[in-house]
């Protein structure tokens, strides 16, 4: 992995290593492209932070003390259990999160990346990201996440108001944010993500979209725009509820966001997700794997995973959450090579519920050759084309169903929760009269 300057010399060694031993086991067999199930994205969650959020309902911890060395040593063991049972052969992204993963040590980071390439084939140019707080992210820190083999950031910037990065239990102040986000694109140019909150208690549009504007000044090229979910269990939750805050209004948060996609989009950036805003192509290509509904591997502490086991009897995908707790995780990693808690198989309908929903979170939408690659026998005309309900979906704006696939407009890309509630129902029909329908030869 190269930055300016900059080689990440433990994880090219590695894979240069790991290259020698495929020549060695059969000349040219390094050269055969992985098949599609044996391709995958890898999240690496470090579950530790300064101090919680106030609206965070993650799986998170604020230790007295963290010994890295035995958390690293897990991370690097499961994630290569991992892979050999899912039988991964090539890995298509790294994206380190949590928590605050910044701060981890960037040779934790190293570690990893080091772990995976000996096991799987991990292109030099892989994207490898890292989630960053302004705090704990100076940029000679930076600086040696480049070395160990980050080459994206993304930076829970949150907010440019300081009262309300106190309102959210933010340790960070917006002038912290705006120095660590401009030592960032000058480590990595063109590769840094960052995150706007919207609709906070007693928020009002003026002055947010004078934040998204004033963001636009120092942004790189990617934003994502997240609206405040109030989460049983947390601080701000417990606020509302009580009456000190207001509840947000789902009225004015619609409005923030119909702006803010009009004030990105005459920025010159893409809105390829609900989400997510890139211009110049810099898309977050760990995040569109999960989009597209591909493979990924979780490894730490309630990582999730999605993946289809290697030798799985009916070839059916599982859904795998990894144990919670990092004391308990790293007991059973040191016991099995993995802290999976939880295997749950997913079936062919639910399957392509989640490529549907996932699907139409992009603009992009789902072609007829992404369905097919999961339902052969139903396309995408098969299940909406006769519907009358997604035939006055089109007419009002919302979808488009044609030769490319089916997809939301502009305007139901605002609205998408809605309209899955059409769509699921209309596939979910259609896979029962798939089912009921007699075989010819049985």
């Amino acid at each position: 992995m190269m930055l300016p300057g900059v080689r990440a010399r433990g994880w090219v060694a590695a894979a240069k290593a790991a290259l020698r031993r495929h020549r060695a086991d059969g000349e040219g067999e390094h050269r055969r492209p992985a098949a599609r199930g044996q391709r995958a994205a890898l999240y690496v969650h470090w579950p530790y932070c300064e101090k919680r959020c106030s609206y965070c309902n993650f799986n998170k911890y604020i230790p007295r003390g963290v010994e890295e060395a035995a958390v690293r040593s897990c991370l690097v063991t499961e994630a290569q259990t991992l892979l050999r049972i899912s039988g991964v052969r090539r890995v298509e992204s790294v994206f380190f999160g949590g928590g605050t993963p910044s701060l981890a040590s960037p040779r934790t980071v190293g570690a990893v990346l080091e772990a995976v390439a000996q096991v799987a084939h991990l292109p030099a140019d892989t994207e490898v990201t890292l989630e960053a707080n302004p705090t704990s992210s100076p940029g000679s820190r930076l600086a040696e996440f480049g070395t160990a083999g980050v080459n994206r950031l993304s930076i829970g910037l949150q907010s440019l108001d300081d009262a309300e990065l106190r309102l959210l239990g933010r340790t960070h102040s917006a002038c912290d944010a705006l120095r660590t986000l401009a030592e960032a694109r000058r480590l990595f140019p063109g590769r840094v993500s960052v995150d706007l909150m919207l609709g906070l208690p007693a928020q009002r549009v003026g002055p947010w979209l004078g934040q998204l504007q004033e963001l636009l000044r120092h942004c790189d090229d990617h934003v994502s725009l997240y609206q405040l979910t109030l989460e049983r269990g947390t601080a701000l939750f417990a606020q509302v509820q009580q009456g000190a805050l207001p509840a947000p209004d789902p009225e004015l948060a619609a409005e923030m966001y119909h702006k803010g996609r009009v004030t990105l989009q005459e920025a010159g950036f893409r809105q390829y997700e609900v989400s997510n805003f890139a211009r110049n192509g810099a898309l977050s290509t760990h995040n569109w794997q999960y989009w597209q509904c591909a493979q990924y591997l979780g490894v730490g502490p309630g990582a999730h995973g999605r993946f289809l086991p290697q030798g799985a009897r009916g070839h059916s995908r599982e859904a795998r959450i990894q144990t919670l707790e990092p004391d308990n995780w790293m007991k059973e990693v040191k016991l099995f090579g993995h802290g999976t808690r939880k295997r749950v198989p997913l079936g062919e309908l639910e399957l392509l519920e989640e490529v549907l929903a996932m699907g139409l979170r992009t603009d992009v939408g789902l072609t007829h050759q992404h369905w097919q690659q999961f339902e052969a026998q139903l396309s995408l005309w098969d299940v909406f084309g006769t519907s009358k309900e997604v035939q006055e979906l089109q007419e009002q704006g919302f979808l488009l169903l044609d030769h490319r696939g089916l997809r939301c407009s502009w305007d139901g890309l605002a609205v998408l929760d809605s309209l899955l509630l059409t769509l699921l129902p209309r596939l979910q029909e259609a896979w029962q009269l798939k089912c009921s329908s007699p075989v010819p030869g049985r």
